[in-house]
């Protein structure tokens, strides 16, 4: 079949997340249908999962699990055949129950007699009550039917990805899918292997389901958008049956894994897979890579046949006849755009502007089944459940960070160093045509860091217009967010906040380059909580000539926030150098050495680096997540910090009464 216009596909490879389709597609499909570029999407993580758990799915999945000698099989896998009559009955009514169909089921899920139990309910144990009560009552209270039910549905789910991963697919996971052949990898190698072994039954359906895309859309170019090293595998396994169907149809990788890792990309074999690697912002990308490829402009015309609601501009090609153009016309107009030319990998960066945010359009998630996806209570953190659990919109505040000065993140990059706002009359527009779309008035705000001014203005907007919607997004702790903007937020909608309190110590605050100290923190915090938003702070440990102590004394600190009701949710992350941070680019500012990278031709991002403190942090790290998650259950909150480390650490030298000091203060 030959088209002489666009027809664009973009896909989402597994595996991102369960609950919400990532909005990278939704982006870029809303802005080429603002340009009047016919586009459609699909998400390939969502259908896969709902394939490979469902009573097929589980049909093939059992002859794999029997193939492993008796001897060998794992408590997993026996347990998976000896049940499995009783997997193949449930696993449609939790899957149902997952996508909100059926709520009733969730007495039953309860009851623990309706679903098979494997080792992930071993989880459960660390809950027994002594008393002889219910051993959950502090996650889910006395009437959490349906939260309760999702959490051992969760459970359940991932008993089952454990026999898909031991059976059939030893990379298989719901997130980090594969990860290991992609994050930091100097070379292709390892994910070339992978691509050339055997398909499993992964592969094999991931296969099925991309061809059904591709017959159902019939585009000549698909764009795959891979934002984590987990979905990198499944990317190239998705060209590479795209190729084998068709090697004229072009293929197109991007996204934030991209970004991030493979700018110095120099392996001409990722484009036996992809013909085009484009960084950064995609829209530009895009438009370049239409014009380089002879399509022509954009003229006023109605895009019925482009599906969904969206209506506008038709693209009218140069060419009138034959098949889809494939030789550059003229100059090469490519924008940020990897391509092989002779065998060998070029770098193509025609100066041009990027697409203001104010023009990017509205993201649309017309094609997606919204419906399918599944809301997982995988854990009991508050805040992390917001990740996994409920429909949200995805929606971006301002492009960039305003902040930009963090020396842990990559600020050298365009997605964070490109600061760029719209007016809130804009973003509104934009959130009513979102909740008129998919009927959900929840909102995801995914900024690096939302602008105080900007989620003002926001508020003022949405109380001007008398619009009731929830949202929650990742902030600075930073003096700006007053008690009474706070309050003011909170009655916008505001339900849940993220920030970077990281070390908690304010030498390395300042060291960092964050802006804020412990006592503003606190302040915050403080006023946030008591505007009744739910407050997780993110932690670091083992940055740059952090000592034993400045980890005791954070903990410290952390514990009082929490005695103080300042923060109800946070969790320790170690620090991390990347090649695109301030710490990555000047190490000596910050007193190490960066370990000799490898010879990069493929992926970089990590860089081990020398530490001269010489601190076991791996073994502090285990006693500081200990800690905080005994303290987000309220439990421990009087005890000397030291208890929590098993090695011998020294005593805090913060003052017992430090932050409500820092409170009573003021701004």
């Amino acid at each position: 079949m030959t088209h002489h216009v666009p027809r664009i596909l973009s896909l989402i490879p597994p595996m991102t997340q369960l609950n919400v389709p990532y909005p990278s597609t939704a982006y870029l499909t809303g802005f080429l249908r603002s340009r009047g570029i016919f586009a459609r999407q699909d998400d390939i993580a969502i259908k896969l999962v709902l394939t490979l758990f469902s009573p097929a799915g589980l049909d093939e999945i059992r002859p794999l699990a029997e193939r492993i000698p008796p001897r060998k099989r794992s408590a997993c896998i026996d347990g998976f055949l000896t049940r499995f009559a009783s997997y193949r009955a449930t696993i449609a009514p939790v899957i149902a129950f997952l996508q909100g169909r059926d709520p009733s089921i969730g007495h039953r899920i309860c009851g623990r007699n309706f679903l098979p139990e494997g080792a992930r309910f071993a989880s459960l144990d660390v809950y027994i009550d002594d008393d002889g009560g219910d051993p959950l009552a502090w996650a889910f209270g006395a009437l959490g039917v349906q939260d309760r039910a999702r959490h051992f549905a969760t459970l359940y789910l991932n008993d089952l990805a454990d026999v898909v991963r031991e059976a059939v697919d030893s990379r298989f996971e719901f997130v980090r899918y594969g990860e290991s052949l992609a994050r930091s990898q100097p070379t292709f190698e390892p994910l070339a292997k992978a691509l050339a072994a055997a398909p499993t039954l992964v592969d094999s359906t991931l296969k099925k389901l991309t061809m059904a895309a591709i017959e159902r859309e019939q585009p000549n170019i698909v764009l795959i958008s891979v934002p984590f090293p987990g979905s990198v595998y499944a990317a190239f396994r998705i060209a590479q049956a795209i190729k084998a169907h068709d090697p004229a149809l072009l293929t197109v990788l991007g996204g934030g894994w991209v970004n991030t890792e493979l700018r110095e990309l120099n392996e001409a074999r990722v484009f036996d897979y992809f013909d085009y690697v484009t960084l950064d912002d995609g829209e530009r990308p895009i438009l370049a890579l239409l014009e380089h490829l002879g399509y022509g402009a954009p003229v006023v015309a109605p895009l019925a046949a482009m599906g969904g609601k969206a209506t506008g501009k038709a693209f009218i090609p140069l060419k009138v006849a034959g098949s889809p153009p494939r030789t550059p016309t003229g100059d090469n107009l490519l924008v940020r755009t990897f391509a092989r030319v002779d065998g060998q990998v070029r770098y193509f960066n025609r100066a041009a502007v990027d697409i203001p945010f104010a023009e990017v359009g509205t993201p649309t998630w017309d094609g997606l089944p919204l419906e399918n996806y599944l809301s997982l209570l995988d854990m009991l953190n508050p805040m992390h459940r917001l990740w996994s659990d409920g429909r949200w919109n995805k929606l971006t505040v301002a492009h960039g960070c305003y902040w930009k000065k963090c020396s842990f993140c990559d600020v050298s990059l365009d997605y964070i160093s490109r600061y760029d706002a719209a007016p809130a009359r804009l973003l509104v527009d934009r959130i009513d045509r979102i909740i008129e779309e998919t009927g959900y008035s929840g909102f995801h705000f995914v900024d690096e860091a939302a602008p105080p001014k900007a989620l003002k203005a926001l508020a003022d907007e949405l109380k001007k217009r008398q619009r009731a919607i929830s949202w929650w997004g990742n902030i600075r702790f930073e003096k700006s967010f007053t008690p009474e903007l706070c309050q003011e937020l909170a009655e916008s909608g505001c339900i849940a906040v993220s920030g970077g309190l990281e070390v908690a110590s304010d030498r390395l605050l300042t060291l960092m380059k964050k802006g804020v100290s412990v006592d503003q923190v606190a302040r915050v915090t403080r006023a946030f909580s008591e505007a009744g938003v739910l407050v997780h702070a993110y932690l670091m440990y083992g940055f740059p000539t952090q000592t034993v102590q400045e980890t005791v004394d954070a903990l410290e600190y952390v514990r009082q926030l929490f005695v103080e009701g300042c923060i109800q949710s946070g969790f320790f992350h170690r620090f991390a150098c990347t090649v695109h941070s301030p710490v990555g680019l000047a190490p000596t500012e910050y007193g190490i050495q960066l370990k000799p990278l490898p010879p990069i031709s493929f992926a970089t991002n990590d860089v081990e680096f020398i530490d001269p403190t010489g601190v076991d942090h791996d073994s502090l790290g285990k006693a500081l997540n200990k800690a905080l998650y005994n303290y987000m259950h309220g439990i421990g909150l009087d005890q000397d910090v030291r208890s929590w480390f098993s090695n011998k650490v020294p005593k805090t030298t913060v003052a017992r009464h430090k932050i409500s000091r820092a409170l009573s203060s003021g701004y």
